[in-house]
């Protein structure tokens, strides 16, 4: 049974960092395309961070190039997306996807940057 569970968000000031966490179960993440997107209140879904299988490709949204980085690492099955130089424009839930045969998403980690 394929789950993903999101942590790591939180409140943060401008300026802050947070990493957040994407634990995938019942199947290796490693093999499969996974992402992070977001939705901001009033706002529709919208990608962030990618990464495909094995990890050669890696693309980022252009609202967060330079400052967000999507990662995996293999041997605790998760993926993570460091958030760095944080603005309130950053604000939203953030959802985990990995796409194992169909599409399955995590039920998100709320983010609010805010001073």
């Amino acid at each position: 049974q394929v789950q993903l569970v999101e942590s790591g968000g939180g409140l943060v000031q401008p300026g802050g960092s947070l990493r957040l966490s994407c634990a995938a179960s019942g199947f290796t993440a490693r093999n499969h395309a996974m992402s992070w997107y977001r939705q901001a209140p009033g706002k529709e879904r919208e990608l962030v961070a990618a990464i495909n299988r094995f990890g050669g490709r890696r693309d980022y949204a252009d609202s967060v190039k330079g400052r967000f980085t999507i990662s995996r690492d293999t041997a605790k099955n998760t993926v993570y997306l460091q958030m760095n130089d944080l603005t309130p424009a950053d604000t939203a839930v953030y959802y985990c996807k990995a796409e194992v045969g169909t599409d399955y998403w995590g039920k998100g980690t709320l983010v609010t940057v805010s001073s």
